[in-house]
């Protein structure tokens, strides 16, 4: 479960001060429905995606005995 700023909190703040697990968790709602978003919500997706590319992407690919391989938002 995700336990973060809101969507309308965060859009009042730029994307670098963003925490990771915020970036993760609203990529992976914003993949769930593209086929659905508008235009503004295209770009705010698009935008989301270029700030975990300029941190160096997503680190989670390897498990270890306190984490698993799933990011998670918490």
């Amino acid at each position: 479960m995700y336990v973060g700023r809101d969507m309308t909190e965060l859009s009042m703040i730029p994307k670098d001060e963003w925490k990771e697990s915020e970036l993760a968790f609203f990529h992976h709602s914003l993949q769930q429905i593209v086929p659905y978003l508008n235009g503004e919500g295209q770009s705010i997706h698009r935008e989301i995606i270029e700030e975990i590319e300029n941190r160096g992407g997503l680190k989670r690919g390897e498990a270890d005995y306190t984490h698993g391989t799933k990011i998670s938002y918490d």
